[in-house]
C-alpha cells in the first residue's frame, strides 16, 4: 500500500483534481482510498438520528451498516488527535491512499495552485512539496550559491501563458527540482503520482 499527499489553499481545485485522478486509477483496476483532514468538530451525522444520540450518550464508537456501505465513527473526546500514521493503519489493503491536509507531515505532496483563487503559494516554504500543478508561473526558488543572480532555470519552452503541455522540470536539476504540471494534465499527474507515492510503512509515527 502506497500513499501520496495533496496541498493547496481553498478553491485551488484539489477536490476536482483528486476526483479526476481517482477515476483514472480505478479504470486501471487500482483500489484507491482517501484521507481528508477536516476542521475541528466536523460531523457526518445529523442531530436527532439514532447514531448521533448514541454518541451523545457517550459511546466511543458507532458503526452504521447497510447493503451499500458501512461507516465507523470513533469519538476522540479527550484523547489526542490520531496521527496520519495511525489513521493509515485503519485502512483495508488498497493500492494507493491519497491524503489531503496534514501539511506538517513529511509525506510527499503535489501543490495545487489556481491563480484566480488569489492565495499565496505553499512552495517553496514547504519542503514536502515534490511537484506543482498550476495555471500560472510557479514561484522562483531562492538563488542558490554558485548560480548567477538573475538566472532562472525554471522557465522552459513548454510553459507559456500559464499553460503546460505535460510536466516540465520547473526548477532545474538536482534536489530542488520540482516538476510542473498544468491543472488539467490529469493523465500525466496520475502516472507521476504512481511513481512518487511512498510505502505506508515509511510514514513516521509522528506524522
Amino acid at each position: 500500500m502506497r500513499v501520496f499527499g495533496f496541498a493547496g489553499r481553498s478553491n485551488a481545485g484539489k477536490t476536482t483534481m483528486i476526483e479526476a485522478l481517482i477515476a483514472r486509477w480505478v479504470a486501471r483496476g487500482l483500489r484507491v482510498g482517501v484521507i481528508k483532514h477536516a476542521h475541528h468538530g466536523f460531523d457526518i451525522d445529523r442531530p436527532g438520528k439514532d447514531s448521533w444520540r448514541h454518541r451523545e450518550a457517550g459511546a466511543a464508537q458507532v458503526l452504521i451498516s447497510s447493503g451499500q456501505r458501512w461507516v465507523l465513527m470513533h469519538e476522540v473526546r479527550t484523547a489526542p488527535e490520531p496521527t496520519l500514521a495511525e489513521l493509515l493503519q485503519q485502512f483495508a489493503p488498497c493500492d494507493l491512499v491519497l491524503v489531503e491536509g496534514y501539511q506538517r507531515s513529511a509525506l510527499p505532496k503535489l501543490e495545487v495552485h489556481r491563480e484566480q483563487a488569489g492565495h499565496p503559494w505553499m512552495f517553496p516554504a514547504d519542503p514536502s512539496i515534490v511537484g506543482i500543478a498550476t495555471d500560472s508561473e510557479p514561484p522562483p526558488l531562492p538563488v542558490l550559491a554558485g548560480r548567477e543572480e538573475g538566472c532562472d532555470p525554471g522557465r522552459r519552452e513548454g510553459h507559456r501563458d500559464g499553460h503546460h503541455s505535460g510536466p516540465t522540470d520547473g526548477y532545474g536539476d538536482g534536489p530542488a527540482s520540482r516538476p510542473v504540471f498544468g491543472l488539467n494534465d490529469y493523465d500525466a499527474i496520475a502516472q507521476w503520482i504512481l511513481l512518487r507515492a511512498v510505502p505506508v510503512e515509511s510514514i513516521g509515527s509522528g506524522s
